[in-house]
């Protein structure tokens, strides 16, 4: 057989065997559930993302890790990477962004925490931010991806999906363009950042009507848009592992005014599979948005759930090989349909 036939052949099986594994992103919080299904779950976690830290106003860095869990990432050389997020609200955050002194102790802190700890770097997880701070916020980007960068650590960036890159028609389209979606200026983000966690959730929240928390035509349109202007392999896809439970709340408001009172909770795997059941609800699949949901009805008024499941979970995970992603990031462990775990390979470390 002529050589480049054989180099053809080797090709061809390396880009199936030796295509690159898509990094399992995961994120954890403080609660039981969360560090258990963790725990559980090590092996097949590829970067762990921990919610230990907060900033304030003034820089002042507040947090630290849990060191049952952080022991065991260590033993199973999992790289942890925590996230930052803002401790004083939306005028606390442009606060910080217009206080260079402020920037600096943030700064320093995350480098300490970082040496102290052995992380691999940090996430900023800062939302809710004005549209005005777009270019105050990419310049603290810089300054921090620059400074950890020099010593070794990397910086991830989690930004709300912001197709088509402007306010839509609708008032609500502008409000989240206002204080949500307006403030990344992902093209420069990615340059800067070594890795963008796309998060392609909460499409339909407890500021909506009942719908899918990341339908499947919605979350294309978002990826498309964000590798438009993001490098593939610097892009992680946001899968949501919980659900909304949505029913009609109290009219009567703490101040005795009435109003129209439509609530919204999150709802994970372990309530809302046993939901259904009590409440005999069909669990139905929409074959457009790729999601579960039921409703069932409590004095006479319905009540909807949409809950994400492993079924849901699969279909988006084929989409990081569709598109050639990194990899992707889910929120949040313990949420989880227990099958979603049959859908991952171990972590290749």
């Amino acid at each position: 057989m002529k050589r480049s036939a054989w180099l053809l052949i080797a090709m061809l099986v390396c880009s199936t065997v030796c295509a690159k594994q898509p990094d399992a992103l995961f994120y954890l919080m403080g609660s039981q559930k969360s560090v258990n299904s963790f725990v559980a779950h090590v092996d097949k976690i590829g970067l762990l993302v921990p919610t230990w830290y907060g900033v304030d106003n003034q820089g002042l860095v507040s947090g630290g890790p849990n060191l049952y869990v952080l022991n065991i990432a260590k033993d199973h050389r999992l790289p942890v990477m925590p996230i930052i997020s803002m401790s004083a609200g939306r005028k606390g955050f442009h606060d910080l962004l217009h206080d260079e002194i402020a920037k600096q102790h943030m700064i320093e802190a995350m480098l300490q925490q970082a040496a102290e700890h052995g992380y691999t770097g940090f996430q900023f997880d800062f939302e809710s931010i004005s549209w005005t701070d777009r270019d105050a916020y990419t310049l603290l980007v810089k300054q921090t991806a620059e400074a950890l960068h020099k010593r070794g650590f990397k910086l991830s960036i989690a930004v709300v999906p912001n197709a088509p890159g402007h306010a839509g028609v609708g008032p609500f389209s502008k409000w989240m363009w206002q204080y949500w979606r307006g403030a990344y200026d992902v093209a420069v983000l990615g340059k800067y950042a070594d890795l963008i966690c796309l998060m392609t959730y909460d499409q339909h929240t407890r500021w909506t009507t009942p719908g899918p928390v990341d339908g499947m035509p919605w979350m294309q349109a978002q990826l498309t848009y964000a590798l438009t202007i993001v490098p593939k392999d610097k892009l992680s896809l946001g899968i949501a592992l919980y659900g909304y439970h949505w029913y009609t709340g109290d009219p009567v408001r703490e101040d005795g005014t009435e109003a129209s009172n439509i609530k919204a909770d999150y709802i994970d795997a372990d309530e809302s599979f046993p939901l259904a059941e009590q409440q005999q609800a069909n669990v139905q699949w929409d074959s457009v948005e790729h999601e579960s949901w039921y409703y069932f009805y409590r004095d006479d008024m319905r009540e909807w759930v949409f809950m994400p499941d492993a079924h849901s979970f699969r279909d988006r995970y084929a989409l990081i090989t569709q598109y050639g992603l990194e990899g992707f990031c889910a929120w949040v462990l313990g949420a989880e349909d227990p099958k979603v775990w049959d859908e991952l390979p171990v972590a290749k470390r």
